[in-house]
């Protein structure tokens, strides 16, 4: 009789710990996926790179009429997207909707961002702004808006609350967001 209490016990205890071994595996499987998807602001005082430098110049030339995304300064988003400075109800400030990525030169997806957002500009050329703003640079910016990990992609409608995504996505998931910021 106490020999089949033991095993039992035994048994409970062999299942405890194949569900702890699960438990923490798909934990580490989570954690190495956000790793490689988003960059937090940890490293936000390294150096930037002078191939994105030089990406940033070309950025700042480029008029709004191209379809390019452009870089964004943080005075710059005060007069042409939102007053954060003085208001606190949001009140988008553009007449056509825009998506700004907030990135950092040495997050690695934030260079796999940049691209698509490129090719999403040329899609989307007149009808929607496509903006950058280096969260290393704009640090008041990306402390108003609470980013703490990047690449964050702000999706903003002309009418209604603008919606951020942390991370990196397919070019389909950011096609989908876009389209749904512009029947708004």
């Amino acid at each position: 009789m106490y020999i089949h209490i033991y095993i039992y016990q035994y048994i409970i205890y062999l299942i405890m710990k194949k569900i702890y071994s699960l438990i923490v595996g798909i934990a580490l499987v989570g954690a190495t996926y956000t790793s490689f998807t988003s960059c937090n602001n940890a490293n936000s005082g390294q150096a930037a790179t002078t191939a994105n430098d030089s990406n940033k110049i070309k950025t700042e030339a480029a008029s709004e009429t191209e379809a390019k995304v452009n870089y964004l300064t943080t005075d710059e988003f005060v007069a042409k997207i939102f007053d954060f400075r003085k208001n606190t109800e949001w009140k988008y400030l553009g007449k056509e909707p825009c998506v700004i990525d907030f990135y950092a030169d040495w997050c690695g997806p934030c260079k796999k961002v940049a691209p698509i957002m490129e090719e999403l500009a040329k899609q989307y050329n007149g009808k929607v702004h496509f903006y950058k703003m280096n969260t290393d640079k704009e640090r008041e910016i990306a402390n108003s808006f609470g980013i703490q990990s990047i690449p964050s992609i702000l999706f903003i409608p002309v009418d209604g609350k603008p919606q951020m995504t942390t991370g990196l996505y397919p070019k389909e998931s950011y096609i989908e967001m876009i389209n749904a910021i512009v029947k708004k």
